[in-house]
């Protein structure tokens, strides 16, 4: 099983790499192979440059070897705040460069793009783990959960990966060591809840 980890936080302190370093931590001994990218630690470069948009060019080697991380991926972890309703803008980046057509999606015959994409991802789920100083009601009631709607419909169920599962901890912030501690925990009962997501649906 080959699972797609993806990080985006700048602060090497930040819970973001805690719960990083707890999945990988959980999954060391699991039948699993893991590729795991910590975008700013990569510098990642999010400016999609023109020539990178039509399908069939030739890549860097560092977005080929995301992109075909991707596509092999059997499940996709994401980890990353909530900054603006939105993910950090590396993060943006490395969707609009990696989640492209011929790797996570394609038009159909007689399409020319005004119509909803094929999903070609053959990832079974994905997780994607959040950060946020936003109290849950307001976040919902006044903002409508962005986020939610960024990942579960506009990326990961137009690219074929319906299975989808968000857990946002809250409020960082004010969190006491304790907190922080219980949450790991539940990353790492969420982690295994993922991988067995993934085994049912295979099994099937």
């Amino acid at each position: 099983m080959k699972i797609s980890i993806i990080l985006a936080h700048p602060n090497k302190q930040s819970f973001n790499h805690a719960i990083a370093n707890t999945i990988l931590e959980e999954l060391k001994n699991k039948s699993t192979e893991i590729s795991f990218h910590d975008l700013y630690e990569e510098t990642f470069d999010p400016i999609l440059p023109a020539e990178e948009i039509p399908k069939d060019v030739h890549l860097p080697e560092n977005i080929e070897r995301h992109c075909q991380e991707i596509g092999e991926a059997d499940g996709i972890i994401i980890i990353h705040p909530n900054w603006w309703g939105q993910p950090p803008a590396i993060l943006k980046g490395w969707v609009d460069r990696v989640l492209r057509p011929g790797i996570a999606y394609e038009f159909l015959e007689g399409d020319k793009g005004e119509g909803v994409p094929n999903g070609l991802l053959k990832a079974r789920a994905a997780l994607v783990l959040n950060t946020s100083n936003t109290e849950p009601n307001r976040e919902r009631d006044l903002f409508g959960d962005p986020l939610e709607t960024i990942w579960k419909n506009c990326i990961f169920g137009l690219c074929g990966v319906h299975a989808f599962y968000r857990k946002t901890f809250r409020m960082i912030v004010t969190s006491s060591k304790k907190e922080r501690e219980m949450w790991l925990r539940e990353t790492k009962d969420l982690v295994n809840e993922f991988i067995e997501s993934i085994i049912s649906v295979e099994a099937v």
